[in-house]
């Protein structure tokens, strides 16, 4: 087996809505107008209400009434815009999978977290929403897993305990390639840009292209801060044995002090159970 036959298979069954792609087109395509990704939104009334709640809320720290689409548009701005809109669809578009195997309210609070924080460890960072993005989408290749290959995963599972490199391995020997792997190849098939899918592909290991190697320390960092604030898994895990020395000494490697981390998950918390409302 190998990612790109498994996304071909499983194509139909994780996809993400059309007017989620066609606003991705055209944020894409550099040349959308406010008045295009309004028609396009409009269409959806769920995301239309989603989006109008976002931008009301202090996430954006906008002090106004927002009553409008095109209003919302102008205040989040293009790339924010993308995280939005796929963050209020991608927790819906995985469905089927085993509660043995993951609670999802339990995997998207987990993911959202590690988005929030890596967004916040990339404030000093070009295009730092993708940040999110990535965050928010860098386990999705295990929901793949679980759904396709669920023995397998409960063997690659019993892992956790044991850290996210013994996870790492475990997922090569087990089927030939990580999870990060596979939740890359995904990431293509929506069409996301390489500066997003290219991070979740090398989340927690040196990438072969420098250009993405500070960015993939910040990923990395994030989703050990995200890991420690909550798991994403139903299994039963020492949180003290999955922070490692590796860890530790990344968060070193980027500049970040005990109080630095410890501030950080405070504001993560915050703005996670912001985000949690809207999108569920």
């Amino acid at each position: 087996m190998d990612p790109q036959t498994i996304v071909a298979n499983v194509r139909s069954i994780f996809s993400l809505p059309d007017v989620i792609i066609r606003v991705n087109e055209l944020i894409d395509s550099g040349e959308a107008t406010n008045s295009e990704l309004e028609r396009v939104i409009s269409s959806d009334p769920a995301l239309t209400a989603k989006l109008l709640k976002f931008a009301n809320s202090s996430y954006f720290g906008f002090s106004g009434k927002v009553e409008n689409i095109s209003k919302a548009i102008s205040i989040i701005g293009h790339k924010e815009l993308r995280n939005i809109v796929i963050a209020t669809s991608v927790t819906s578009a995985f469905k089927g999978i085993s509660t043995e195997l993951v609670d999802m309210d339990a995997f998207w609070n987990h993911s959202i977290t590690c988005g929030v924080t890596a967004r916040l460890l990339s404030s000093s960072v070009a295009s730092r929403e993708r940040f999110f993005i990535a965050g928010l989408l860098h386990a999705v290749g295990r929901l793949v897993l679980f759904n396709q290959y669920p023995k397998e995963s409960v063997e690659v599972l019993s892992y956790m305990n044991k850290g996210e490199d013994a996870v790492t391995a475990a997922e090569r020997k087990i089927f030939g390639f990580t999870q990060a792997q596979l939740g890359a190849e995904l990431l293509k098939q929506w069409k996301l840009p390489p500066n997003i899918w290219k991070l979740v592909e090398c989340q927690c290991n040196s990438p072969k292209d420098k250009e993405f190697e500070y960015d993939a320390k910040t990923l990395c960092a994030a989703i050990y801060i995200a890991m420690s604030i909550s798991p994403c898994t139903n299994q039963q895990v020492t949180l003290d044995k999955t922070i490692s020395d590796r860890a530790f000494a990344l968060w070193s490697d980027l500049g970040l002090t005990a109080e630095i981390v410890k501030s950080l998950m405070t504001v993560a918390k915050l703005q996670v159970t912001e985000i949690m409302n809207v999108i569920r």
